[in-house]
C-alpha cells in the first residue's frame, strides 16, 4: 500500500514493565475495513489506544494522512480525523443520549455527520434522544457509542469490540450499518471476538498473538485453518 491512510510501524507499547506488543505494523488504506482479530490478551485494544493518542509506543512511530501522530494526546488525534468506539461503550451516564452525542462533535470538525444523519443511521436512538444513556439497551448503547464517534466526523473510526455483550440478533444490526458509515468515505478498523462477523466486514485482517502480528492477509479466500493456526499459535 503506498500511500495509506493510517501506517503503524514496529510499534512497541508497555503497561509499566509489561511489554503488550512487539514490533507491530499495519496499514490502513482510504475507504478500508480492517478487522484485528485475537485472543483475549493478545494486544488488540492496546493498538487501539496508540493509534488514538490513550497511550503512546515505547517504540516505532504511528503516522495518519501525511503526518505524525506518535506521541499526540488523544483530543488532538480527534481534531486529525481519528474517533474511537470503546470497549464497554462509556458513554456518560449523567446525560441524555443526545447530550452523548452532542459531545462528540466538540472537535468541530466538518463532515456529513450530524444528529439528524446519526438518528437517520440508528432510528432508534432518535425515538429515546431525550433519555438517560443508561435507560438504553446493550445494542442501544452501542448505537449510541457509534453515533458519537461519528459526530466527530472522523477520517478513521475505530472501533473496539462491538458485539461485546450483545444477541446475535442485534450484533448483525449493527453490523448492517457499516456499509453505509464506510460509504461516506471513512475507513474502519474493528477489534473483534467474533471472527465470523470480522471477517464478513473487512477487507483485510490482521491477527495478534500474545502482542505479534501472526497474520496479515486480504480477508477474501483466508481459510478458517489458517485463522486457528494464527490466531492459537499452532
Amino acid at each position: 500500500m503506498p500511500d495509506p491512510l493510517l501506517r503503524v510501524e514496529r510499534v512497541d507499547a508497555f503497561y509499566g514493565d509489561f511489554q503488550a506488543l512487539f514490533g507491530v505494523s499495519l496499514a490502513v488504506g482510504a475507504g478500508q475495513v480492517v478487522a484485528v482479530i485475537g485472543a483475549n490478551g493478545a494486544g488488540k485494544s492496546t493498538l487501539l489506544k496508540c493509534i488514538a493518542g490513550l497511550m503512546h509506543p515505547r517504540a516505532g512511530a504511528i503516522a495518519f494522512d501525511g503526518g505524525d501522530i506518535t506521541t499526540t494526546p488523544a483530543f488532538n488525534v480527534v481534531k486529525r480525523g481519528i474517533a474511537l468506539v470503546p470497549e464497554g461503550r462509556r458513554l456518560f451516564p449523567s446525560l441524555t443520549v443526545e447530550e452523548n452525542l452532542l459531545i462528540g462533535g466538540e472537535s468541530r470538525r466538518l463532515g456529513p455527520w450530524t444528529l439528524a444523519r446519526v438518528y437517520a443511521l440508528f432510528p432508534a436512538l432518535a425515538e429515546r434522544r431525550h433519555v438517560a444513556a443508561t435507560a438504553l439497551s446493550g445494542g442501544q448503547q452501542q448505537m449510541a457509542a457509534i453515533g458519537r464517534a461519528l459526530m466527530a466526523n472522523p477520517k478513521l473510526l475505530l472501533c473496539d469490540e462491538i458485539s461485546l455483550g450483545l444477541a446475535p440478533i442485534v450484533v448483525r444490526d449493527i453490523y448492517a450499518r457499516l456499509p453505509e458509515i464506510v460509504g461516506e468515505g471513512l475507513s474502519v478498523i474493528i477489534v473483534e471476538q467474533d471472527i465470523v462477523q470480522a471477517l464478513r466486514a473487512a477487507d483485510h485482517v490482521y491477527c495478534l498473538q500474545e502482542g505479534r502480528v501472526a497474520l496479515d492477509s486480504a480477508a477474501a479466500g483466508l481459510t478458517r485453518e489458517t485463522i486457528a493456526a494464527a490466531y492459537f499459535g499452532v
